[in-house]
């Protein structure tokens, strides 16, 4: 599959370069992100509007999330990526209900898989989550967090 669901561990969620950074520096890796793609979605191929997607490894024999890249992602694309998130606001009422369709609609094009498909994917990843969610992760941030300024290393508790 060339999409797929990618889940924070709750005990995970905001800890990210995104957040740490300051605004100055994490503009320039997502511009060079977006630079690096041609300034179309990594995914889908689509152009317009793109998100800085960071990807994470998780090694889950020693709790470890790993920061391996960037990736320049449409929205749709991001949001599947994040679609635990995507329910949150949805529950919240900040989206209607028919963004998960949309969505879903989306998964399913680009993968060229059925219903059946999503919704099993989407199963598994929930699975994965709530394991994961159990545990306290550490974070590294690979080439980023060899010189780690005092501002992240406070920030992500290293």
């Amino acid at each position: 599959m060339k999409l797929y669901v990618e889940l924070v561990p709750k005990t995970c969620w905001y800890e990210n370069l995104r957040k740490v950074l300051p605004k100055k520096e994490w503009d320039k890796i997502r511009k060079d992100a977006y630079s690096k793609a041609g300034h179309k979605c990594e995914i889908c191929g689509v152009s317009g509007r793109l998100n800085c997607h960071e990807i994470w490894e998780y090694d889950d024999e020693n709790n470890i999330q790993s920061l391996k890249g960037f990736q320049a992602l449409c929205d749709d694309c991001h949001m599947i990526k994040h679609i635990g998130f995507v329910n949150i606001q949805i529950s919240k009422g900040v989206w209607l209900e028919t963004k998960l369709v949309d969505l879903a609609k989306h998964f399913i094009r680009v993968n060229n898989v059925g219903s059946d498909e999503f919704k099993k994917h989407v199963d598994n990843a929930f699975d994965v989550w709530e394991k994961r969610s159990r545990k306290k992760w550490k974070t590294n941030l690979g080439e980023y967090g060899k010189k780690p300024s005092k501002f992240i290393q406070k920030k992500l508790n290293f």
